[in-house]
């Protein structure tokens, strides 16, 4: 009987501060909208950084002309390096062909001869495609002949890194804020709904209810609006990537498409959390304060 009571009373609550129940879910509609979709450019985001460190891949050159065997024994011993996910042998021949590729040039036309040394392409797994970890299986693989010339382009790398970084730090502050703000609209606004019924409150305390029983309809209501808010936002996002971006930005679109649909669980998900979370922080320090 008692929890059937406060489940009524958190959906009338709504029912009878209609305006400020109604001007939260609005706002918290477009906080949770904003929010899904830094969610949404950032899950993007890091999907294109994993890809691009999927391809990074240093280059070992070997002095003078190594037989074929030590090329393979030397790939075997790379291969084991902790970190290094392929091995593939580029040969005087290949070298040349992938010169005339780039450059346009046949270089054996040019020189009479092919100077291409062979090498070793070494494809590393993406969680080491940092310049840290890089540099340490560099060293790896240079203790095992020092006279191997090891290349990758450190510069792209660092500013990589440095990038991914800044993007994190801003879409994380971005959102953080934007929760904040959320559940100090929802907050005030069950803060509000509590005041107009200060009297209703004081008699049941009198009456000897607990805490729990009087503030469990507040958040109850504060979840109802948190989950209209976060239907809503989600409803807005599918529209905005299903519809505009599909039709008139279908590039955009198949880079975001993927990871829209971890956002919609999400925002639904937060904005009842948000909801829950504001109105159960209101609640507390008004009863702290009755």
């Amino acid at each position: 009987m008692n929890l059937l009571f406060v489940i009524e009373e958190g959906l009338a609550g709504i029912w009878r501060a209609k305006l400020p129940a109604a001007v939260t879910v609005v706002v918290g509609f477009f906080a949770l909208v904003l929010l899904g979709l830094f969610a949404t450019v950032s899950l993007s985001f890091i999907d294109i950084i994993d890809e691009v460190r999927s391809r990074v891949e240093f280059e070992v050159f070997y002095p003078d002309n190594p037989t074929d065997d030590s090329v393979a024994s030397m790939n075997s011993r790379i291969a084991s390096v902790t970190g290094v996910h392929t091995v593939s042998t580029i040969s005087k021949d290949s070298a040349a062909v992938i010169f005339h590729e780039e450059f346009g040039k046949n270089i054996v036309e040019i020189l009479g001869i092919n100077p291409l040394p062979v090498s070793s392409k070494v494809r590393v797994l993406p969680d080491y495609a940092v310049p840290d970890s890089l540099k340490k299986i560099a060293e790896e693989v240079q203790a095992f002949d020092p006279g191997l010339d090891i290349r990758y382009n450190k510069v792209f790398l660092s500013r990589l890194e440095e990038n991914a970084r800044l993007f994190t730090i801003l879409t994380a502050s971005t959102g953080i804020l934007i929760a904040i703000a959320t559940i100090v609209l929802v907050g005030y606004t069950i803060r509000l709904a509590i005041y107009s019924r200060q009297q209703k409150i004081k008699t049941m305390r009198l009456v000897g209810a607990a805490n729990w029983f009087i503030s469990a309809p507040y958040v109850i209501e504060g979840g109802i609006q948190g989950l209209f808010s976060g239907g809503l936002a989600a409803l807005a996002i599918y529209l905005i990537s299903e519809q505009l971006l599909q039709r008139y930005e279908p590039g955009l679109y198949e880079v975001l498409h993927a990871s829209t649909f971890l956002v919609y669980p999400v925002v639904v998900g937060l904005g009842f959390i948000l909801g829950v979370f504001g109105s159960t922080l209101s609640v507390r320090k008004y009863l702290k304060k009755a």
